[in-house]
């Protein structure tokens, strides 16, 4: 099959490599739409211990497809089927699995390889983690879901409430979905961001209630308190930058008793400073939630199906597997939201 290989840094190559063929309860998925993720542009930039943890590795963990393979003992699941299927699944024995912290599960290998033609699913994310994709919904459209289950899954553990003021800063497809999720739980959604593409998208796919652009307003806690109740500050304020200086610039916008999410993950070894009298003597909640669970990579399916969350509006255009080198520089340049790759 064809399929994009990471061998180290910068250096991916579109070449031919065997299909592996399916192991006891592991079915081999043809992939009809694979989507481009900030994970992936990271990955690409610098490597990623835990996504490749050998070279030449497959590459991209989002897409949806029809089961082309079958391995023994698979249930539930037939050759033609349409799904799509999360880049992990928990193991339900360890530590974490035992106190339900799924996402934090001991044994959570990711799977990596939806730059490719062909992807064989392992056995523990067929029986947990992969679904049937409802007739009446795309392939590009299903390939969004385990994007957005990490969404809903903050969203949820946030536990935003409708009428509160929730804040943004960070408008990639991750804070986009958020400001989305946020609406359709009946908050007020203000997000801040810079790209004026993904500033548009802020008002077409997210319907935010008010839209920054940093460029004109470099620092936005005044206007962020100004949309908030009686000038107090933000219920809930989320950073999906991932860099240490907005996670502290976006915990100056959160009023007494509310809620910071650290969305966006740092850099391995960043430190961040917060005012020790605000946090404690304002009584605010400090959070930040990883990954996704089986339960939210369903809840995500169900957005996606109902038209709640119109995901095809984040796709900045269509291209062939080969391609992919190119849209993670376009990503890097700040000139995409989500490229949808076809590789047949």
């Amino acid at each position: 099959m064809k399929s994009i290989q990471f061998y180290e840094p910068k250096v991916i190559k579109y070449e031919d490599v065997p299909i592996k063929p399916p192991t006891e309860g592991e079915v081999v998925v043809k992939i009809m739409s694979a989507l481009t993720c900030g994970t992936d542009v990271k990955t690409y930039r610098r490597g990623h211990p835990v996504l490749i943890k050998e070279t030449p590795s497959g590459f991209g963990h989002e897409f949806a497809g029809i089961i082309d393979k079958l391995g023994k003992g698979v249930e539930g699941f037939k050759v033609g089927d349409r799904v799509v299927a999360a880049n992990s699944a928990p193991c339900g024995k360890c530590f974490y699995c035992r106190h339900q912290e799924y996402n934090l599960c001991e044994n959570l290998d990711l799977l990596n390889g939806a730059y490719a033609q062909y992807i064989t699913v392992p056995a523990r994310i067929v029986k947990k983690n992969m679904l049937i994709i409802p007739e009446h919904l795309s392939f590009d459209k299903a390939a969004f879901c385990e994007p957005l289950a990490n969404v809903v899954h903050g969203a949820f553990r946030t536990d935003i409430k409708a009428g509160q003021s929730v804040g943004i800063i960070g408008i990639g497809p991750i804070g986009l979905m958020f400001a989305r999720v946020a609406k359709l739980m009946g908050a007020r959604v203000i997000v801040a961001g810079r790209n004026p593409m993904k500033l548009k998208m802020a008002e077409d796919f997210a319907h935010a209630d008010e839209i920054i652009d940093l460029k004109k307003y470099p620092n936005p806690e005044k206007i962020f308190r100004d949309f908030s109740d009686e000038g107090k500050g933000l219920d809930v304020a989320i950073e999906c930058v991932g860099l240490p200086e907005i996670w502290e610039q976006i915990f100056a916008c959160v009023r007494k008793g509310g809620t910071v999410h650290f969305f966006g993950g740092c850099k391995s070894g960043s430190k961040v400073c917060f005012d020790t009298t605000k946090m404690h003597y304002g009584d605010i909640k400090m959070m930040s939630v990883f990954h996704h669970t089986p339960e939210y990579f369903r809840k995500a399916l169900e957005l996606i199906s109902s038209g709640d969350v119109e995901v095809e509006k984040l796709i900045t255009d269509t291209l062939p597997l080969e391609k992919v080198e190119y849209a993670m520089q376009q990503h890097i340049e700040g000139k995409a939201i989500k490229f949808l790759i076809k590789p047949w």
